[in-house]
């Protein structure tokens, strides 16, 4: 077996025998468009980082059990590493299967947490069966790669964030095991939160720790002092900046006071990748969702993250504060800094902004009643019945609403187990929206004693990624009341957005305009509700009004030279005109001051 090329003694990290410094950047493959990898992959290096980091997400390659996992085109794994080869960089992998990510179902395919009875995370046999399977498909494209036979892959991370869900050391013990007997001979490493409790549940004695963490930085390394003699200190993950969800502010944090922050683990010897240092977009439907216990918290499409590198590859002030900072590291200064490449300092072109009008598509009831053929069940089905990941699923069923013709009357209608949010029609007639904290109270509906229609379109707004909640399912889950009686027999109609082709979206709202040259654009919807956008075919992600992202970012190889065509699906109500502008805005809010350890790791 071939020796690694990162080893360590006495707390100091090596990389073929000679003393080393890990400063790293995360970007992820699936959040940047493959024609893209290699200018922000330059940006990165740019950055003075010798290292990228990434994820591998086991839904973006596998989304059917059905189907062998897709490793072509923008799922090509191999061709990003092979990039951050050319471009000087050492590559870190963290192939999960857990990756949290704020990515839906953090990674997993739902085909795989929806097995009945199934232990996630743990060494259940069901569980670790399909995780060799998947690893099979997946690590021979990483060992081929490592820096044992040539390659830029210096580590591998074993699971994720284990200290913040369970306390199965066997597992991690099994996840180690499958990376070895696979071919992985490079170093591995476990990642927690930077504090006594995570280590508890996530590190084990022959892997090196590393931490997951925002702040409090020097408490972290002196825990590692004290827990991990002999080891250094990589904070594998240093959030830089944070995500937004859905109907909350925009989280930004100072370039000047993140760099400080890092300062301090450097000063101290320690080893930093910062998190992100490229967020990208959640493209499609990418984005999951965290649960604060109340309600889900969906996460918006953009996944900027205030990372130095901004979502369209610009360079930010904290590219610059922590630039000088890597550069520091390596014993680099004011004058001794390399010059930056003019081209990599220049804003990114953008088209022309503009308003273009929206012609009006088919009714949003009509046309997700011909979408599929209706599934018919007693009970509701829920997605993962229904085989469906994300998107949508029309419910229907016939039910008497208690009334008289000449004294109708008022009944709840409630939603017991609603994941997540429901467009309700009686008869043909729109009743409004239940989403899971108003599921259970219901809405009211007028009744005769008639039997009536009820339609519910049920939304997945994003799997959980994050806490003991992480794998559970979406649509109707315990079912559906007029006042306390339930309703049977079911027709289900799944909405596979993310398969939609030409014939789906023709019967979309439609608005177009032209491009002399491709170039960056970034979509607003004044007077739109919440829906679905697509750009020349491409399912771009979702948009709410309620914020705080108002504008969704289209990078330019996803435009043509010529006429460019936008498809949407509102949920609610559609405005007329959609905005192409010239800057993003991903809303307003209070910066961040500091992040710490014990808020939702990445």
């Amino acid at each position: 077996m071939s020796a690694p090329i990162l080893t360590y003694r006495d707390g100091q990290l090596f990389r073929d025998a000679q003393p080393h410094r890990i400063l790293a950047g995360a970007i992820h493959y699936f959040r940047v468009h493959p024609e893209q990898w290699q200018d922000r992959l330059r940006r990165l290096k740019a950055m003075g980082a010798n290292t990228v980091d990434t994820y591998v997400a086991w839904n973006f390659h596998q989304p059917k059990e059905d189907q062998a996992p897709d490793f072509t085109g923008w799922r090509d794994l191999g061709r990003f590493i092979d990039i951050a080869a050319e471009e000087g960089l050492d590559v870190i992998v963290r192939p999960g299967p857990y990756i949290c990510a704020e990515w839906d179902n953090a990674g997993f395919p739902a085909w795989l947490t929806a097995i009945p009875g199934i232990g996630l995370r743990c060494n259940d046999p069901v569980f670790t069966g399909a995780i060799e399977k998947w690893f099979d498909a997946l690590l021979p494209i990483i060992a081929t790669r490592q820096a044992a036979q040539g390659g830029p892959v210096v580590a591998l991370q074993v699971e994720n964030e284990y200290g913040s869900y369970g306390d199965d050391a066997e597992y991690i013990h099994w996840n180690k095991t499958a990376l070895t007997e696979r071919g992985i001979t490079e170093t591995l490493f476990t990642a927690d939160g930077g504090n006594d409790y995570f280590l508890d549940g996530g590190s084990v004695p022959d892997i090196w720790a590393t931490a997951t963490l925002g702040s409090r930085g020097d408490e972290a390394v002196a825990t590692w002092e004290r827990r991990r003699p002999g080891e250094p200190f990589f904070n594998v993950e240093f959030w830089g900046g944070w995500f937004d969800h859905w109907n909350e502010h925009h989280h930004t944090r100072p370039a000047a006071e993140a760099a400080s922050e890092m300062r301090k683990m450097l000063d101290l010897g320690g080893h930093v990748c910062v998190y992100m240092a490229h967020g990208g977009t959640n493209f499609g439907l990418g984005s999951g969702a965290n649960h604060n216990g109340t309600h889900i918290e969906p996460t918006v499409t953009s996944y900027d993250s205030d990372a130095p590198i901004a979502e369209n590859g610009e360079l930010t002030e904290k590219f610059h504060a922590m630039r000088t900072e890597f550069f520091r590291a390596q014993g680099l200064e004011g004058v001794q800094l390399p010059e930056l490449d003019t081209e990599l300092l220049a804003a990114p072109a953008v088209l022309p902004a503009q308003s273009v009008s929206v012609s009006a598509g088919k009714d949003l009831l009509e046309l997700v009643r011909a979408t599929a053929a209706p599934v018919k069940s007693v009970k509701p089905l829920s997605f993962e019945d229904l085989g469906l990941d994300g998107g949508l699923v029309l419910y229907r069923a016939q039910a008497v609403l208690p009334g008289l013709v000449d004294a109708p009357k008022e009944t709840p209608l409630k939603i017991l187990g609603l994941h997540d949010r429901a467009y309700v029609w009686v008869n043909g007639a729109f009743m409004g929206v239940l989403d899971d904290t108003t599921a259970e109270q219901g809405l009211t509906v007028t009744g005769t004693g008639a039997t009536a229609t009820l339609e519910i379109l049920v939304e997945n707004v994003g799997r959980i990624n994050y806490g003991p909640l992480f794998g559970q399912g979406k649509g109707i889950l315990g079912g559906v009341l007029v006042n306390q009686r339930y309703t049977f027999h079911w027709e289900q109609i799944p909405v596979a957005l993310e398969a939609w082709g030409s014939a789906e979206l023709e019967e979309l709202a439609t608005a177009t305009f032209d491009a002399e040259t491709p170039a960056d654009t970034y979509l607003e919807f004044p007077g739109f509700t919440k829906g679905f956008v697509w750009i020349n075919g491409f399912l771009l992600g979702r948009y709410w009004e309620i914020g705080p992202q108002k504008t969704l970012y289209v990078p330019a190889p996803l435009i043509q030279t010529g006429s460019n065509v936008i498809k949407v699906l509102e949920l609610g109500k559609a405005g007329a005109k959609i905005e192409l502008r010239a800057q993003a805005d991903l809303g307003e809010g209070e910066p961040e001051a500091t992040i710490e350890a014990a808020e939702l790791p990445a």
